[in-house]
Formats: structure tokens, C-alpha cells, sequence
């Protein structure tokens, strides 16, 4: 973390990871401090087991309180025995987020506009996202993990199932989730402005202007686009050829 050498203007100069896979830490770390006012609070959808997520550096270095979700119950007993005793206020939970029970964790939240709202379910995010601004949760700072295979010009994403798993939805595993472009239509049709994605090509970060300074926004000059690491490594393709193996599946434009 301190050994980074910081450009407000160049997001790449932002990233580091204490327990995130791709840099995420330090990209939050960034934004949350450009944050004009600050509740302290987070949700994360996705936690895993809490040794690799974008929540665990927040609960154990920043003492943030907030909610990790988890929809696998042996993840989510790992993850709470990772937080335990490190904030006052975190707490793991094991849901399956549905677009029908996002209700359900708004109830379960303390601040409706979390400092940080981070989701990464490998299927159904669009969906959720959109559930999640309907029932009136508006994050600052929106993590989102988008899907390289599809391109940066495909507006799309997977067509929605509750039970989704990506692991068993295509033997490939590369049909889940939603484009860059995809995300950047949704987004900013909400009021949100797109900031940047990580040089691994898997998450995209999205803020909600109202909460920072216009010129630190202004000035920044954002990744767009970039190949997924690991899909890359696992398949030797590009994205374009990737998303090949994939074509004959349901999408849904956005």
C-alpha cells in the first residue's frame, strides 16, 4: 500500500491488493478517500471465504463495520471466523441473493448509501445491481466484476435464472456476468460515472458524483477495457475467440 506512488489522474497508479485479487484494495482505498462525506460502511456480495475478496482489507486494516454476503455456507463460516474480532461491526451472512429477496438485505443493512457496495456472483450481477438501485440502496463507490469474453462493444448480458452457477451453466465457464459496455450503459443511466477497470481485466469501479469533488472526477483517466488475466491464461485466446465457444448461449442485450 505505501509503496505506491499515487496519480489522482491514472487509476493503474491506485491498485494494490492486501486480501483483493486484482488491485481492488488500492482502487477503493483511493476513491473512499476522495469521498466527500463517509459513513464507514460497506456490503459485499460474493465474499468467498474472506481471505480473497474486496471487503476483508476494509473490516481488518480500516476497522470499517459493514456486511459480507456469501451464498455458499462453508465459505461464509470461513469468512466469518476470518473477521471475527477484527471490527465492531461486520458480520458475514450465508444468502443467495435473488433479485426477488434483495428486500431482504436492505433490511438487513444499517445505511442505505454504503461507502462501498462491491458484488461479484459470476452470473446474475446485472440483475442484482438493478434490484439493488430499485428497492433504493445507492452505494458511493459501486464494485462490479464484469465479463472480458464478451468484448468492449457488446451491450449484454446472461439471461437470469435464480439457481445460476457459472461453474455448471456452460462447460467453458465462461458464460456469466455482463460486458464493460453493458455495465456502462446500466450504470450511467442511474447517475453513476464509470472511473475505471483493473489492468487484470476484472472488475470495473463506478461512482456516484454526487459524493465527490467534480474535478478529482474530471481528471481521471480511466482503463477501459482489458482482457480478463486469467481467461487469457487458461484459454490462450482472445476474448473474440473466446466468446465463440460460448455463442449459440442466451443473452440478453442491455
Amino acid at each position: 500500500m505505501n509503496a505506491r506512488r499515487v496519480d489522482l489522474m491514472s487509476p493503474a497508479t491506485w491498485e494494490f491488493s492486501g486480501f483483493s485479487q486484482n488491485g481492488e484494495d488500492g482502487i477503493i482505498d483511493v476513491l473512499r478517500k476522495q469521498l466527500l462525506t463517509q459513513n464507514r460502511y460497506f456490503v459485499e456480495i460474493g465474499c468467498s471465504d474472506g481471505i480473497e475478496n474486496n471487503s476483508s482489507w476494509l473490516v481488518v486494516a480500516e476497522k470499517l463495520s459493514g456486511i459480507m454476503i456469501e451464498g455458499d455456507p462453508t465459505l461464509a463460516e470461513r469468512a466469518k471466523r476470518m473477521i471475527a474480532g477484527h471490527s465492531v461491526g461486520g458480520e458475514c451472512r450465508n444468502m443467495f441473493v435473488t433479485r426477488e429477496n434483495v428486500h431482504e438485505l436492505k433490511r438487513l443493512m444499517f445505511h442505505n448509501d454504503p461507502d462501498v457496495f462491491s458484488l461479484d456472483i459470476d452470473g446474475n450481477d446485472y440483475y442484482i445491481a438493478k434490484a439493488i438501485l430499485d428497492n433504493g440502496i445507492r452505494p458511493k463507490i459501486f464494485v462490479v466484476e464484469f465479463n472480458s469474453v464478451f468484448g468492449p462493444e457488446r451491450s449484454t448480458t446472461v439471461a437470469y435464472r435464480d439457481d445460476f452457477v457459472f461453474s455448471s451453466a456452460h462447460p467453458t465457464q465462461l458464460y456469466y456476468g455482463v460486458s464493460i459496455k453493458g455495465w456502462r450503459n446500466f450504470f450511467e443511466a442511474q447517475g453513476y460515472q464509470f472511473v475505471t477497470i483493473d489492468q487484470n481485466g476484472v472488475n470495473a469501479f463506478f461512482v456516484d458524483p454526487a459524493h465527490f469533488d467534480r474535478g478529482f472526477l474530471k481528471n481521471i483517466m480511466p482503463l477501459s477495457f482489458a482482457e480478463n488475466l486469467y481467461q487469457y491464461r487458461k484459454f490462450r485466446i482472445s476474448s473474440a475467440d473466446q466468446f465463440k465457444l460460448i455463442e449459440n448461449e442466451q443473452f440478453v442485450d442491455i
